[in-house]
């Protein structure tokens, strides 16, 4: 007997109405299998357009569409009437040769065609070669993509392959142009005495750095005083703008690049070296140029003051988290850390009070042998030392969006807005069956979920709860238009402590030096920029995991066969996504994979329900499975119930 199964939406079943059939103008959303979607420029329902459809575009073309009907699943279905704008111009893949002729497979699975590529253009290629290709012809109803090699990047298993792929099928800047190099390099080595004359002093303060082991560029220094049953903090942050002008050669390609790119083993930096490691990173015992926020912060957590100056000033030592923490864990730590963490304390418990929302995540890190070959991948546990750090950033972020929201000064704020209200409902109904509640009715605010949180902390399906709960928030984005942050209840927020790696810090420096000045800084397009900056945020994340992805392929490959435990840590109607504990990587079992059953698909309830045998794999049960199947080049694992 073969293996039957139907999954089927049990809740959310009422549907978004189509668009009204005539035109619409979007973005095309291209998919692995072939078929694709456009995106409506209007926010209207996704359109489907099939396979036959896709042939004349690729992944992120812009197209006019005209609605048909809908198709077999009820959604939308069009046909293309006009290709407005093309979205790839160099393509990256593997060569591959077919009775005699050479294509292109393109490593983002999202552009389904494969490109031909004439035996004149193919530069010495060869098949089985990792190359990007330039499209010579466009796809179009009856012909497929013509391209030429551009560039023999190397063997697919060559080190840091994984790395050199993403950066082009991400389309990540990854050279900086001739005149951004020519200005960093005409800066001097060091702050000169020009550099510092206006600025505050505070040379003699005992300013430290706190971060990661493998760190290279330090952003933030921090030192505190008692200051009678209160506190003084200082937040120093590295003065990029002085260095980096609007519109200059390293501000074009920092804007481009909208922030650094953290791979393992390699950092693609959004300000070339001589900046991000050298004059503007705060080394130890070398003077540098700051923005200073200095925050006089009651017993109870709240900041009672704070002025923004330029500085002069120096770190006395660069420490690590896991330095500080044995410090502060042993009861042996030195004046100013002692102080950061009993103010950290009141920071903390202000946070509570305030109701920010505090989930618990796991961080891990890949450990890696002399041939860039992982050796395990292990849990990075978090603990006060991080903790400090982060209250004493987000008290001079917050600092930094009421100074600029009270002076109506233009900016980029971080926004979390409210969770969209279907959230909401289906995040109830799936708590009521669990007799749990969140108050706050259609808008509940961040203390209810915080509270909430508080008081599942103790349940065994904790990991199940937090996870439901995370989902049904939006993303934080950036843009102009100030609407709170809702995860962190915070009226105002932007992000200001880290100039040397997010291009939205950078402006908020200027920002701020344009209200010191008593001017507006001007001339720029602020909601094109927040759409850039977040969107340039969103690439860098997903080149990230897409590296990480095929690192944890390849480290997998030697265990095919081995039995894991693992958790469940994604419900969809095709089957279980699986986290295992030992190795943090996660695979899918297939929902052919789980017998003789019809298996529904209960969104709500983020669960799989064996209607015979009323089996049921719900989101953060526990699962013993076999590993079954790696498949590097599409960066999937498949996964067997053991």
């Amino acid at each position: 007997m073969s293996k039957k199964r139907r999954t089927e939406t049990r809740a959310g079943r009422a549907r978004a109405a189509p668009p009204a059939l005539g035109k619409f103008t979007g973005r095309v959303d291209g998919h692995a299998d072939g078929h694709g979607f456009l995106m409506p420029d209007g926010g209207e329902p996704r359109i489907f357009l099939s396979a036959a459809e896709m042939r004349q575009v690729m992944h992120g073309d812009r197209a006019i569409v005209r609605v048909t009907g809908i198709d077999h699943r009820e959604r939308p279905a069009g046909e293309i009437l006009e290709v407005l704008e093309r979205a790839n111009r160099r393509i990256v893949g593997r060569l591959h040769s077919e009775h005699g002729v050479l294509f292109l497979v393109p490593e983002d699975r999202r552009i389904a065609q494969d490109i031909l590529v004439p035996p004149a253009d193919a530069a010495r290629a060869k098949a089985g070669q990792v190359v990007t290709v330039e499209l010579v012809t466009q796809p179009s109803k009856n012909a497929q993509p013509i391209g030429r090699v551009a560039e023999v990047l190397g063997n697919y298993a060559d080190p840091g392959m994984e790395i050199e792929i993403a950066l082009r099928k991400f389309d990540l800047p990854h050279e900086f142009s001739n005149r951004a190099e020519a200005q960093a390099r005409a800066l001097p080595d060091a702050v000169r005495e020009e550099d510092a004359r206006g600025r505050r002093d505070l040379r003699q303060f005992g300013f430290v750095t706190i971060d990661g082991e493998t760190a290279r560029d330090f952003d933030d220094a921090v030192y505190a005083l008692k200051e009678g049953k209160g506190f003084r903090l200082w937040v120093a942050i590295a003065d990029v703008s002085h260095y980096v002008r609007d519109g200059d050669a390293l501000d074009q390609d920092a804007r481009a690049r909208g922030t650094s790119v953290y791979f393992p083993r390699r950092v693609l930096p959004m300000l070339p070296e001589k900046l991000s490691n050298g004059l503007c990173s705060l080394n130890p015992e070398v003077d540098r140029l700051a923005m200073v926020c200095e925050m006089a912060i009651t017993a109870a957590g709240a900041v009672a003051r704070y002025e923004f100056y330029p500085a002069v000033f120096r770190s006395h030592a660069r420490l690590t988290y896991t330095q500080v923490w044995a410090k502060l864990s042993g009861g042996k730590a030195p004046g100013n850390l002692a102080v950061l963490y009993e103010l950290f304390k009141a920071l903390h418990a202000a946070r509570v009070q305030r109701g920010a929302i505090d989930f618990e995540t796991l961080e891990t890190k890949m450990e890696f042998d002399a041939h860039g070959k992982i050796q395990r991948i292990v849990a990075e546990p978090r603990n006060d030392a991080h903790r400090l750090i982060e209250e004493c950033m987000l008290a001079a972020n917050v600092c930094a969006g009421d100074f600029l929201s009270a002076r109506e000064q233009p900016a980029l704020y971080r926004v979390h807005e409210v969770p969209a209200e279907e959230k909401v409902r289906a995040l109830r109904e799936f708590l009521g069956e669990l007799g749990l509640q969140l108050p706050g009715g259609d808008k509940p605010h961040p203390k209810d979920y915080a509270r909430l949180l508080e008081r599942i902390k103790a349940r065994p399906d904790f990991a199940l709860l937090q996870t439901i709960l995370l989902r049904s928030l939006k993303q934080a984005v950036y843009t102009p238009e100030n609407v709170g942050h809702f995860g962190l209840a915070f009226d105002a927020y932007v992000h200001f402590t880290s100039p040397i790696r997010r291009y939205p810090d950078l402006l908020t420096h200027r920002a701020v030096k344009a209200a010191l000045a008593g001017r507006r800084y001007e001339g720029v397009d602020w909601g094109e920029l927040g759409r850039h900056c977040s969107e340039t945020e969103r690439r860098a994340d997903d080149a990230s995991r897409d590296v990480e992805s095929w690192l944890k392929c390849h480290y997998m490959q030697d265990h095919v066969g081995g039995v894991f435990a693992g958790a469940i840590t994604g419900v969809t109607p095709f089957g279980l996504f699986v986290t295992l504990d030992e190795y943090f990587v996660d695979g899918l079992v297939h929902i052919s994979e789980l017998g003789r059953d019809y298996y529904e698909f209960d969104a709500a309830r983020h669960m799989l329900l064996g209607s015979r045998t009323k089996k049921r794999y719900r989101l953060a049960d526990r699962m013993k499975v076999k590993l079954v199947r790696v498949d590097l080049d599409s960066r999937k694992i498949d996964f067997v119930p053991a």
